[in-house]
């Protein structure tokens, strides 16, 4: 199969045409033919080679949908159906993680963004292991959908793991690609849900998305919240947030923060709170997502670029841009 994609060839650099030959799919593996693809802060993030982690030429993209072409001899799944590959498109299949129903957090993940010449910034993109690859409820248009596939992901899979309930009082801060994700789901949810953020001028379109209230950092009163969860790729100043949370909450980052997070012990100790990370979900919990948000009206804010406009997009997102999320049609 002839893959046509749009790859960096230096740090930072243009997106020029990359073609490659690739043979028929493995046993596992899928071929879909991408129709959108959303763009996320990592896509940039690899692009520019902020973490030291790109591998050019980089094929950035990892929020796909697109149609089924061709499947291995075990994949499950139908030629011409409409699925997602998301930020996580294989794993081993037989260490205790993906044993035990956790297939995101093992070592041997195959995480799309970082594969090098492999992204879903092309026309085709391969999956690795077909169990990764989620068929996609009717309910849920492509382009809206395909953020879905790492920003829903990657709020909805904490909630889960963290045991978040109807009854818990929530705050998300930053509302942006992952944060109005996150609003919309906690407020299905049940939950009573704050949203912080420095730009008073989104509390109206917070409070659309969800949010029963609306603080900036500096209104957070101290033992409010069960659950924080920051979405935000900043500094924050840590020790304010664990302070806002009650006697055993949790404050789980999602958002990567451009530097060290330190934290107080005095902030962590006398009451057992929590510092955790966020991943995308298991193939099982983003199935239960999708279902989810195509029950529950939960929709990407997207603003659609044709391909030939992917610089364009790319600033978009790299400036803080996009309202909310940007997303490619091929």
């Amino acid at each position: 199969m002839r893959v046509v994609a749009l790859a960096a060839h230096e740090a930072g650099g243009p997106l020029r045409p990359l073609v490659r030959e690739v043979g028929p799919p493995g046993p596992d593996e899928v071929d879909v033919r991408v129709t959108h693809c959303g763009i996320c802060h990592t896509d940039v993030g690899v692009i520019d080679d902020e973490w030291g982690v790109g591998r050019f030429p980089v094929v950035a993209g990892h929020e796909a949908v697109g149609v089924v072409v061709a499947v291995g001899a075990n994949a499950r799944l139908e030629v011409g159906a409409r699925v997602g590959v998301g930020a996580i498109a294989g794993s081993c299949g037989h260490c205790a993680r993906c044993l035990g129903g956790r297939q995101n957090l093992c070592a041997a993940r195959d995480d799309v963004v970082l594969r090098g010449d492999g992204g879903a910034f092309a026309d085709h993109l391969r999956a690795s292991d077909w169990r990764h690859v989620h068929p996609l409820p009717d309910a849920l248009p492509s382009a809206e959908a395909a953020p879905l596939l790492c920003a829903g992901t990657t709020v909805f899979g904490p909630l889960l793991a963290n045991g978040v309930r109807p009854t818990d009082r929530v705050a998300v801060v930053g509302v942006g690609g992952l944060g109005h994700l996150a609003l919309q789901f906690l407020a299905r949810w049940g939950c009573a849900v704050t949203a912080v953020s420095t730009t008073r001028a989104k509390e109206a379109e917070a409070r659309a998305f969800g949010a029963t209230d609306f603080r900036t950092p500096e209104e957070l009163v101290e033992g409010s919240f069960d659950f924080v969860l920051s979405t935000v790729p900043a500094d924050l100043p840590w020790d304010d947030y664990l302070a806002a949370l009650r006697p055993g909450g949790t404050l789980c980052v999602v958002g990567v923060p451009a530097s060290a997070i330190a934290v107080s012990p005095m902030s962590l100790l006398p009451h057992a709170k929590r510092l955790v990370g966020g991943v995308p979900a298991s193939p099982e919990e983003n199935r239960l997502m999708l279902d989810f948000a195509a029950r529950h009206g939960i929709r990407a804010a997207v603003e659609v670029f044709p391909v030939g406009e992917v610089e364009r997009a790319l600033e978009l997102v790299r400036g803080g841009g996009a309202r909310y999320r940007a997303v490619l049609e091929f």
